[in-house]
């Protein structure tokens, strides 16, 4: 745990909770962004591998970071 971390989570645990889910979501959203610019670089052959077509590809890597 970062000292920022444990000073928050002792004086403010409720702050230091927010801050935690805070940190979750941003990595959820970096996750999603770097998965959909993989998806969007795929070649074909690669797709039909993994099962998905281009138009669906397209359709996943063009959604915004911040939708599942």
């Amino acid at each position: 745990m970062s000292t920022m971390n444990l000073v928050l989570a002792t004086i403010y645990p409720s702050l230091a909770l927010r801050w935690s889910q805070l940190k979750n979501i941003v990595s959820e959203w970096r996750r999603r962004i770097h998965s959909r610019s993989e998806l969007a670089n795929l070649d074909d052959i690669s797709l039909r591998d993994i099962g998905m077509s281009r138009c669906t590809a397209q359709h996943e890597a063009s959604k915004p970071f911040w939708t599942k």
